[in-house]
């Protein structure tokens, strides 16, 4: 395909939900040593009343084998939540349109609250909402994720330390939460095609904030005869995997 025919995949794909099928072959993501997924499961089994927060199109919710008695998810992005609402339904789920920093539910209402690759952790509504030794379990993007793609496509920037874990620690212990794990991994990510960078931009909108290919294109087209000559581009995504328990009173 031409630069401009892969361009234009990219921007044709549609966004909503949060699946990645469509890169398989095109670009690649080494996967966490501890498998999200399958401690999600775990944890899910053994909960009363979970929440699922920044679900996205619900996809790894909805993976689980179990689900607990009562789940709940929010969303803030309408057209996500409308997917996630139709892949939570089978388990009983109910998600609630919210702003990232905001959780429409009474103080102490679940044992669990989960996020995977949360926007913005909102550490005292997550802690608020917990019942008392109640768990919040997440994985999430870690400070400069794909530094090598954002500054070849804007120029080098700063690596800010607002998603470090440290910085993570600290705001969960803030507002009560005892961190009992912490982990850590960096992961390599290979982009085969110019079109998969495109797509993938428009999905991770946070990567380089005013993407648009018509902004960028004299460095889309440097990254796309880059890989012609060189193939697939490389960066590196940091992960950690945070659980953290609400003391109890006393």
């Amino acid at each position: 395909m031409t630069f401009d025919e892969l361009v234009a995949e990219g921007e044709a794909m549609p966004l909503a939900g949060w699946d990645f099928s469509w890169f398989e072959g095109r670009a690649s993501e080494e996967r966490p040593p501890w498998g999200y997924a399958g401690l999600l499961g775990e944890r899910m089994a053994r909960a009363k009343v979970a929440l699922d927060v920044q679900t996205g199109g619900g996809e790894v919710v909805a993976s689980i084998p179990k689900p607990p008695a009562r789940l709940a998810a929010t969303e803030a992005w309408p057209p996500n939540a409308i997917v996630a609402q139709r892949n939570l339904d089978p388990m009983g789920g109910r998600v609630a349109r919210a702003a990232e920093d905001t959780l429409p539910f009474r103080d102490g209402t679940f044992d669990l609250v989960t996020s995977r690759h949360p926007v913005v952790a909102a550490w005292p509504e997550i802690s608020r909402v917990l019942a008392p030794g109640g768990t919040y379990f997440s994985q999430q993007v870690g400070a400069g994720s794909n530094q090598e793609l954002i500054d070849f496509m804007m120029g080098p920037q700063p690596v800010s330390q607002a998603r470090s874990p440290r910085r993570a620690v600290e705001q969960a212990e803030a507002t009560g939460l005892e961190v009992v794990d912490l982990r850590e991994a960096a992961l390599r990510v290979e982009f085969g095609d110019v079109g998969a960078v495109v797509h993938f931009l428009r999905k991770v909108l946070w990567t380089v904030p005013d993407f648009s290919a018509e902004r960028y294109r004299e460095r889309l087209l440097q990254l796309h005869q880059r890989i012609q000559a060189e193939g697939p581009f490389v960066a590196h995504s940091y992960r950690f995997l945070i659980e953290a328990r609400k003391r109890e009173p006393g």
